[in-house]
């Protein structure tokens, strides 16, 4: 009975965000363009295969994700071993990252067009390069970006500062970067924050922030979603001027 309990009020919240969207939709749909929903009964099993999708992700971050960040978060930070704290950090922002679906889908959008505006070589050896390059440049990124955040939260330097000279840097270098690259390297630093790298990463920060001496998990736990979206733009940028 509780296990009901607890599954419907998933479902109740899940619908809870989903209903903007589906307004939205429904409004424009049957209000402004005044046409009845194309496979209707396509769309209503649509809706609810993201509902039971939204409800799962949600409750595998609640008993998964999220408590492991923060378990070895904690036991590296215990451990007493900065490198190891690290190297753990930079492989969690980069294997997560890699592997983000987001990423994957830009990157080979970013291909298409780089090709066939004369940019790179169009064939498919060209596109691949391109796109894995791309993919291996945020990914990085976001490697050294954790590994940044994590020595703020270790040594509690103000993150203001940083996020600015990180903006400067955007800005001096968006002058110099070859105009076809620009926007490539703003969107790749939305891309970052998506369904596999923000749960991770937040957790990340949270278990350092909590067992960390001196440190406040609500001002020092959260922070590093902002590195993983402001390095990107900076890497890809590069990227553009050197290859």
């Amino acid at each position: 009975m509780k296990s009901l309990k607890s599954i419907g009020r998933l479902a109740l919240e899940s619908l809870r965000d989903l209903a903007p969207i589906i307004a939205v939709v429904t409004f424009f749909q049957l209000v402004v363009l005044q046409q009845p929903f194309p496979h209707l009964e396509r769309t209503l099993f649509g809706l609810l295969a993201v509902l039971g999708g939204l409800m799962l992700f949600v409750r595998g971050l609640q008993i998964g994700l999220f408590p492991l960040g923060e378990a070895m978060a904690g036991a590296f930070a215990r451990k007493g071993s900065l490198w190891w704290l690290l190297l753990f950090a930079f492989c969690l922002g980069f294997g997560t990252t890699v592997a983000e679906p987001a990423l994957i889908a830009v990157a080979e959008e970013a291909s298409e067009v780089q090709a066939g505006a004369g940019v790179i070589p169009d064939n498919e050896d060209s596109r691949e390069t391109y796109a894995l390059g791309l993919r291996y440049t945020v990914a990085l990124s976001v490697g050294a970006a954790l590994i940044l955040g994590v020595l703020r939260i270790l040594k509690g330097w103000p993150i203001h500062y940083l996020i600015i000279g990180g903006y400067l840097i955007v800005v001096t270098l968006t002058q110099f970067a070859p105009q076809e690259i620009i926007g490539v390297a703003y969107d790749s630093g939305g891309v970052t924050t998506s369904t596999i790298t923000v749960p991770l990463v937040t957790a990340l920060g949270f278990g350092l922030a909590t067992v960390i001496k001196g440190r406040n998990p609500l001002i020092d736990g959260f922070g590093l979603i902002a590195f993983a979206s402001l390095t990107p733009i900076i890497f890809v940028l590069l990227y553009g001027m050197v290859v």
